[in-house]
């Protein structure tokens, strides 16, 4: 029996170089989100969220930024009987974000069609319309004009956008008199500001991971007093779970049994109530180097499971992994498509570039192509794995696609890796796997401490969402690699640096 087991939820170490957020002016101001699931009241804080004693007059009004609205299309309904006012330099800012293919320009346009169609009747935006009837808060546009005397432009000695936004939150506050208004932002830097002019300002977190130190690893480590039951898995190939397990099982979870020098590693299976023995294996020439990389490679091989997410630190090996895995199967898939999210610069999308979509692409995608040659040149030019390569890349049997142009399409009997995975936010990662058609497997992988896209972080971007949220689904395998296997130089620099 176990003398001691790891959690099946274990801690993640922090990444010293995780970024917190940039700047509003960005590219994708998509977010880091923060109101409760629709279901919950105020926004991040839950500490004092007093619900008013008339639904007409709730205690809180919420001012949402743009960037807000950008992250999530829906932000407006998720307050319940509060009530959510937009400056008018927000609308003025998502009239710039209305043409494109992004899900920033989705959400864009899904909100000002919401806001035009509850507006309708002559009803005018600068009064008080309630969203969701008697029930629900109110909506309204507020002007920026500030109150009490205050004015944000004075203040910080210039004119912008930020400061019209803060101007209305003053003159909303002014007006709404023994109510409080709070300024709700993906904007580290407006939230800073805000506080400044004696405003409250919180974030967004409607979708955001509550415990990121504990989030779902997908593997546990048993140390066992006996070694009979590593014995009869070896025999059997398979035991009963609850023989070395004291608590149920998560679906598809990963592990490693321990007693002195012995160990086996296993899987188990709700289906039989069993562990299952995993035996060591290849992927087209790749060998897993680790107990952990083992876990992730049957995973990706794993027929049973077509959703897979893979997370760690680079030079884990999670990419080199997937596309191994991918290459191996390429018999069972019509193609192999590969993806990872563009982070562009100074808001311009890929149409800014020179050059057909391919080209446009490619140099964000050559970490990929990198990984392709470290599986190819494991093999002599002349064999037939290395041409093999070749050919599917030539009659893109294996190819990149652009994840701006995947809304609306449906992806059959293909696997689909999606790297980088931490840069989309978490109505992104559902786009995506809702385009799943029949026989598809997809595949993310990613560090959940390096985002590169402003407004998001570790706690609020897809991939995180999508690991707490689908654990425990028979549809799903997770494996959390730590254990650097790039060269020596980079695991020193890694841990070091």
């Amino acid at each position: 029996m176990p003398t001691s087991t790891s959690g099946d939820k274990a801690s993640v170490k922090k990444d010293k170089s995780k970024r917190s957020s940039t700047p509003r002016k960005s590219t994708n101001a998509t977010k880091k989100t923060g109101a409760p699931k629709k279901s919950t009241a105020s926004i991040p804080s839950k500490k004092g969220s007093t619900s008013s004693s008339s639904k007409k007059n709730p205690s809180k009004v919420f001012v949402l930024d743009t960037s807000v609205l950008l992250y999530d299309s829906e932000a407006v309904r998720n307050f319940q009987e509060h009530d959510v006012a937009i400056p008018i330099t927000v609308l003025e800012e998502l009239d710039t974000f209305k043409k494109g293919n992004s899900v920033t320009n989705l959400h864009a346009r899904e909100l000002i069609r919401y806001l035009d169609k509850i507006s309708g009747e002559n009803k005018m935006m600068r009064e008080w319309i309630p969203l969701n009837g008697r029930s629900s808060g109110r909506i309204k546009v507020v002007t920026e004009d500030g109150g009490n005397g205050q004015d944000a432009n004075k203040a910080f000695g210039s004119s912008k956008n930020d400061h019209r936004i803060l101007n209305a939150a003053l003159h909303l506050r002014k007006a709404e008199k023994g109510r409080r208004v709070i300024l709700v932002s993906k904007d580290i830097n407006l939230r800073l500001k805000a506080r400044a002019m004696d405003l409250e300002a919180e974030d967004y977190e409607t979708v955001r991971v509550k415990d990121i130190d504990h989030l779902y690893r997908g593997r546990t480590t048993l140390e066992l007093a006996d070694p009979t039951p590593i014995q009869e898995l070896y025999a059997h190939g398979s035991i009963p779970a609850d023989s070395v397990l004291k608590e149920p099982a998560i679906k598809n979870h990963y592990y490693l049994l321990k007693h002195n020098s012995a160990s086996a590693l296993a899987t188990y299976r709700h289906q039989s109530g069993a562990l299952e023995l995993l035996h060591k294996m290849t992927a087209y020439g790749v060998v897993p180097r680790n107990a952990e990389q083992t876990f992730a490679l049957h995973a990706v091989l794993d027929p049973k499971v077509p959703l897979v997410t893979i997370t760690g630190a680079a030079g884990t090996g999670k990419t080199l992994l997937a596309l191994a895995g991918a290459l191996e199967q390429r018999s069972e898939y019509r193609q192999i498509y590969l993806a990872r999210p563009i982070v562009p610069l100074s808001n311009r999308d890929l149409g800014y570039l020179p050059g057909d979509v391919k080209s446009k692409i490619d140099p964000y995608m050559q970490p990929l192509w990198d990984n392709l040659s470290i599986i190819k040149n494991q093999f002599s030019e002349s064999s037939k794995q290395f041409k093999k390569i070749d050919e599917m890349v030539q009659s893109e049997k294996l190819t990149i696609v652009p994840l701006a142009y995947i809304r609306g399409r449906s992806l059959s009997n293909v696997i689909f890796i999606i790297d980088e995975a931490q840069n989309l936010t978490p109505h992104e990662i559902k786009t995506i796997i809702t385009r799943a058609g029949e026989q598809t497997k997809i595949i993310f992988t990613g560090d959940i401490f390096q985002i590169d896209t402003p407004y998001l972080d570790a706690e609020s971007n897809g991939l995180s969402y999508l690991v707490d949220r689908l654990a425990d689904s028979e549809l799903y395998a997770h494996v959390g690699l730590e254990k650097g296997e790039r060269s020596q130089l980079a695991n020193v620099a890694s841990t070091l640096l």
